[in-house]
This record gives structure tokens, sequence and C-alpha cells, in this order.
């Protein structure tokens, strides 16, 4: 075991289990992009099919992000579908809401499908991923020590395997592990459990790191053995509500360090 050093302390770690959006990389420069190119992709043809454009107060509570003056994409709910619900979800939300303005359900399923194809395709060109501050560190720390890392996150394998080789951190992870390999995802432990049987650790043993209560209530339904918030760039206040569940919150790896275990 290796010693995890935290702002309130260290706890004995075997491994590290990471979620991915908002913990490994920033989650608005990724996903604000792509939200930014579906939603006006989504009213774009909605429009052309004359059913009017989308109430601007209507556009923020799909998939739960915060907009400027201009409609860009500068903020997400922590407890909303973008940041913790799976892709399935967030393509019922917007089918639904096609269905609510006119459509049949089939033209919705059709609206959403050629939406999701013209934004995975601006990722796939744009690539617009960034590292959290002071994530690099942390990993080489980690590698140092020889510590098991995984990636727990909500969004499909696939999809996390290529953004984690986008930021050129794929190396450090044992096991990448997606919503779509477990029967149940956030905030069900079933990711932890079955990271936690890949990498022959108990999740009594495991450490979680997550930006949304729903990581922090999944390592909590694992038995995991510390759950840690990260708070980012959020109000100072905001963390307390938004990561009710988490052990320790943190605002950036810069307060966490990963040592020698002195009784190993």
């Amino acid at each position: 075991m290796s010693e995890l050093i935290t702002p309130q302390g260290s706890c004995p770690v075997s491994a590290i289990l990471f979620d991915k959006d908002g913990t490994l990389l920033q989650f608005v420069s990724l996903w604000g992009s792509w939200g930014e190119r579906f939603l006006g992709k989504f009213a774009e043809i909605m429009e052309q099919k004359g059913l009017g454009e989308l109430p601007k107060a209507l556009i923020p509570s799909l998939l739960g992000t915060f907009h400027d003056a201009q409609g860009n994409i500068t903020d997400y709910d922590r407890n909303g579908p973008l940041a913790m619900g799976t892709m399935d979800d967030l393509y019922a939300i917007l089918s639904w809401q096609a269905y609510l303005q006119g459509l049949s359900w089939a033209e919705s399923l059709e609206l959403v499908h050629l939406c999701r194809q013209v934004a995975d395709a601006m990722l796939e060109q744009q690539r617009p991923v960034l590292p959290l501050p002071g994530l690099q560190r942390f990993l080489d720390d980690c590698a140092g020590q020889g510590i098991p890392l995984a990636v727990v996150t909500a969004d499909e394998t696939a999809a996390a395997e290529k953004h984690l080789q986008w930021l050129g951190i794929r190396q450090y992870f044992a096991e990448v592990i997606g919503t779509d390999l477990v029967e149940r995802g956030k905030p069900f432990p079933d990711m932890v459990q079955l990271a936690c049987e890949r990498l022959g650790v108990a999740p009594s043993q495991v450490a979680v790191i997550g930006d949304t209560n729903g990581d922090m209530r999944m390592a909590k339904a694992a038995g995991a053995a510390l759950a840690i918030g990260l708070a980012g760039t959020h109000s100072d206040s905001a963390p307390l509500s938004i990561l009710a569940d988490a052990d320790i919150i943190v605002q950036s790896y810069d307060e966490l360090r990963i040592e020698a275990n002195a009784d190993k």
C-alpha cells in the first residue's frame, strides 16, 4: 500500500480510481464544446422543420449547463445530466424535447442521432481536451510509487479511451471502465467493483476521486476507503452542497500527494 496524503491527513490505499470528465480533463473544454455544437444543430433543425426557436430559458435545463450572453457554455451543473448522466440519458432528454415540440418519436430519435454525429465529428477534428492543473505531477507521483490507477466514467469506454489518448495520459491507467461495461452506472457501486476486481484489490483499499456527488455516492456504495471531491474553480461554499457525500474536498491536485507507506 501507499499513503495518500490529503489536507486532512493520510490514508493507506492500494489503488486510486478517477472519474474522467471534470476530474482528469477540464469539463467545459470538452463537453462545453460538444454541448454547444449539439444544441446548436438541434435548434437549427427544429427551426428548419417549422417548429420555431427553442425558448432561451429552456436551453440550459436540457443538459444542465450555464451560458453567457452569446450562448456559449461557461459552466455546468454538477448535479445535472451532462455531468452525471450517460450518453443514452442525454439522448433520451433531447429526444423527449423534440417530441414535445411536435416531432414523432421516430423523427426525434433520428434528429438526435444526426446531432450526435455532428457534435462527435467536431470533437474528432478539434480535440478540445485539457488536463486539470496539477494532474500530470500527481499521475507521475503515483506511477513512481507503482500504485495501480483506473478510470471509472459515465462516458462510454471507447470514448473514454480516446479522450485519454488525446490527453496523452492513457498509459497511466491499468483499467478504463465505462458505464457500458456494467449493469448500473453512477451512483451505484458497479464500476468501482469491476475496476477493483480487475486490479485485484478490495474496494475498501481504494480512493475514488471525482467532481460530482454521483462519484462520491458511488464510492460510498462500494465501500471505498476514501471519497475525494475535486472542487476545481467552483466557489468556496458550493462544494459543501454539491459534493455533500465527499470525505474530503480539495480544490486541485496540488493538495494531494502519494508517498510510500512507512509500514510497507
